[in-house]
């Protein structure tokens, strides 16, 4: 059975987990809280390990990682059509990422995809 400590510090990182959500969505109209958002979960990832907010952790570096790497291919294609294309699909698959992740840390489960 857990005590209200034990409680308290999962309320405390599950909030954690959600500012750094908010950052995320924040970085589709301002690109820089991206960044305080991956240096954030980098420095509380150990403090994540043992709970089902690991998996988010998880979930959110990735999101970061693959999305910059699509945008960054994006960019160097926007001259062809496709560049185009592979941002908007970037953007949409980054949205759906957030969009996921936050549900699913609203209703404590954890992210099996990750």
């Amino acid at each position: 059975m857990e005590n209200a400590s034990d409680t308290a510090d999962l309320n405390s990182k599950k909030s954690i987990t959600m500012i750094i959500y908010a950052l995320y969505a924040a970085s589709l109209l301002v690109g820089i809280t991206a960044i305080a958002a991956i240096v954030m979960n980098y420095v509380k990832k150990d403090d994540m390990a043992g709970t089902f907010l690991e998996s988010h952790f998880r979930w959110q570096i990735r999101t970061f990682w693959f999305g910059l790497l699509w945008m960054f291919v994006g960019g160097l294609t926007m001259l062809l059509v496709v560049g185009w294309l592979v941002l908007i699909a970037s953007g949409i698959w980054y949205i759906y990422r957030i969009v996921k992740g936050w549900l699913y840390l609203n209703d404590n489960k954890p992210m099996y995809a990750a």
